[in-house]
């Protein structure tokens, strides 16, 4: 029994398990994009991501439905952060804020003030405003162990306010056709979210199918479905330990959390780097 107990775990095993994995990945992902789309396989490369699945094309099944699940996640680490981590005072808080809000705002100025005599070109002054979170995100777990908890935290913060803010741009300055009754269908459909969180319901079935009922209604209002999966990670209810500090095993939050941890390292941001990564050059 004691020999089973000490049984070395499999390098591969390690390998998954370890910080780096998931953007190791991501960067061998988006490296094979690279290739195939500057290869003879670059028009089945890119016919595949426009045919249709059902009501949507294959690319943006991943950036609007593989992503939510991303931003499902990252929301839902965010959320625990802030009721009981790093972001867990205003001070915290602020700090990524106000760096995401220069990092919308400095790029933009700058692009408009290069661009302020060109009308056609202007219009694009929200290009520079965004961050690729996933590949952001990726970049910084391949440095694993060796960057602090505390600057992880900081510039996860900092990159999903970001990409927010830059979803919030979108959704404002350059969504045509916004549909209000789907949009006011989706606020109900969080209030209901809500609701469940307040009356205490520990059991996530509910939570996940409200959510994907959620992603559709947001998807068809023209508001970037991503937002859909922000909305129900801060509906997830997350229990403490009274005086520790941290969140308990049977927490729906945590349990969630883990559940989706490797789910999206290994296969929503992989996905998501080939499907995007991929410039003909």
């Amino acid at each position: 029994m004691q020999d089973l107990k000490q049984r070395p775990v499999s390098v591969f095993r390690e390998f998954l398990d370890s910080e780096a994995a998931g953007g190791i990945f991501l960067m061998v992902a988006a490296a094979l994009a690279l290739i195939v789309a500057n290869s003879p396989l670059a028009e089945t490369y890119f016919s595949a991501l426009h045919a249709y699945l059902g009501p949507l094309s294959v690319s943006h099944w991943v950036n609007d439905g593989l992503m939510a699940v991303f931003f499902l996640l990252v929301g839902l680490e965010i959320k625990r952060e802030m009721l009981d981590g790093q972001l867990s005072t205003w001070p915290r808080r602020v700090l990524p804020g106000i760096a995401a809000a220069g990092g919308m705002v400095v790029p933009a100025l700058v692009y408009v003030a290069v661009n302020r005599n060109n009308a056609a070109a202007l219009s694009g002054w929200a290009i520079p405003t965004a961050t690729d979170i996933a590949f952001a995100l990726g970049v910084l777990s391949l440095l694993g162990s060796r960057v602090p908890a505390s600057l992880k935290v900081f510039l996860t913060a900092l990159a999903i306010i970001d990409d927010l803010g830059a979803v919030i741009i979108i959704a404002i300055f350059y969504t045509s056709g916004l549909s209000l009754a789907y949009l006011g269908a989706a606020f109900a459909v969080i209030a209901a979210l809500v609701v469940l969180n307040r009356m205490r319901v520990m059991t996530l079935v509910p939570y996940l199918v409200l959510g994907v009922i959620l992603w559709v209604l947001v998807l068809k209002s023209g508001v970037h479905a991503t937002l859909a999966g922000v909305a129900l990670a801060l509906t997830i209810p997350l229990e403490r330990s009274a005086g520790i500090g941290h969140d308990l095993d049977h927490s729906p939050l945590h349990r969630l959390e883990h559940g989706l941890h490797k789910i999206v390292a290994f296969v929503v941001i992989p996905i998501f780097g080939f499907a995007n990564a991929g410039v003909s050059l």
